[in-house]
């Protein structure tokens, strides 16, 4: 996504102070196994000195004597590791931890942005999209089913509550597990306070904790960004835009619950659409009814729904 000069900065700067964050912890975690084992320096130390001596021997064409040295530092090696084990060390604990391993917090991969460097830049451009304190209390870890009744039964379905609401969660479970090999969007729709927010936040979090981006608004958030179309503002809402589009997934909660008007219905059809044409998915979740939501977004958007989106009521 288009970011300015500035934004840049700010992004490359928080990566610069993640890799020094990473190397000091090291640091200090190389300096707390030292102090416990004098003979772990020692052993360092050596590894060091004849990994030098190599490289100079290699250097100055003495093949003959690199097959000894070779040897020495893999018995090195070899201590090191046992010793290690003696002292109840993991094997990758004298390298950096970062916070993202996939980059090693340099933000690009193969010369390409990495999946945080994408989810900070969709958070540096929309503040409201940073959901993960919300995401730390509602996930699929603190779901619970007991809210939901046995015995009350839906007569259209046939299903009671209870029943009804462990099929969503599987549903969820499945959009998430084939999230990379299968698109799709999801359409909850309800009564207040039924589950459909939390349902929503317990994609979120799995989709953010295996590398995706994710952009959440409210329908007032999402209504308000598609009505802005003042000149001063086209710097931002192209941006703006573009992030909307470039998401792993989009999430928009509780619609119908804005003021809309036909210019901004029509730029939701574009958005959605637009998505469904990039095989980014979306879930809506509304508080409306299927005729109600018909009557409010018009009958393309109702047809877009009908049509790409499994419906979970």
């Amino acid at each position: 996504m288009a970011l300015n000069n500035s934004q840049y900065d700010e992004i490359f700067r928080s990566y610069d102070a993640k890799q020094l964050k990473a190397q000091h912890q090291l640091e200090e975690r190389t300096k707390a196994a030292y102090e416990r084992s004098p003979e772990l320096k020692a052993l360092d130390a050596s590894i060091a000195e004849i990994s030098v001596a190599s490289a100079r021997r290699l250097l100055d064409g003495d093949s003959s004597a690199l097959t000894e040295l070779k040897a020495e530092l893999k018995n090195l090696r070899t201590r090191k590791k046992a010793l290690m084990k003696e002292l109840s060390l993991p094997e990758n604990y004298f390298e950096p931890v970062y916070e993202c391993p996939d980059c090693k917090d340099t933000g690009y991969i193969d010369g390409k942005p990495c999946h945080c460097f994408k989810q900070q830049a969709i958070d540096l451009i929309y503040t409201q999209s940073n959901i993960k304190d919300i995401l730390a209390r509602e996930n699929f870890s603190t779901l619970s089913l007991d809210y939901y009744s046995d015995s009350n039964i839906n007569p259209a379905t046939g299903l009671t509550s209870l029943a009804t609401a462990k099929a969503a969660v599987a549903r969820c479970h499945e959009f998430v597990d084939q999230f990379d090999t299968t698109f799709a969007n999801l359409y909850f729709f309800g009564d207040t306070g039924i589950g459909k927010t939390f349902l929503s936040n317990c994609i979120a979090k799995e989709l953010l904790d295996s590398g995706h981006s994710v952009i959440y608004f409210t329908s007032f958030q999402i209504f308000e960004l598609l009505s802005i179309g003042a000149p001063a503002d086209k710097w931002n809402l192209h941006q703006q835009y573009e992030a909307l589009l470039d998401s792993d997934l989009l999430i928009l909660d509780d619609c119908g619950t804005e003021v809309s008007n036909t210019f901004t219905v029509s730029r939701l059809f574009q958005l959605l659409n637009e998505r469904a044409l990039l095989r980014k998915s979306t879930i809506i979740s509304t508080n409306l009814s299927i005729r109600e939501f018909r009557d409010v977004y018009s009958e393309r958007i109702f047809s877009r729904i009908t049509s790409s989106y499994t419906l979970l009521k």
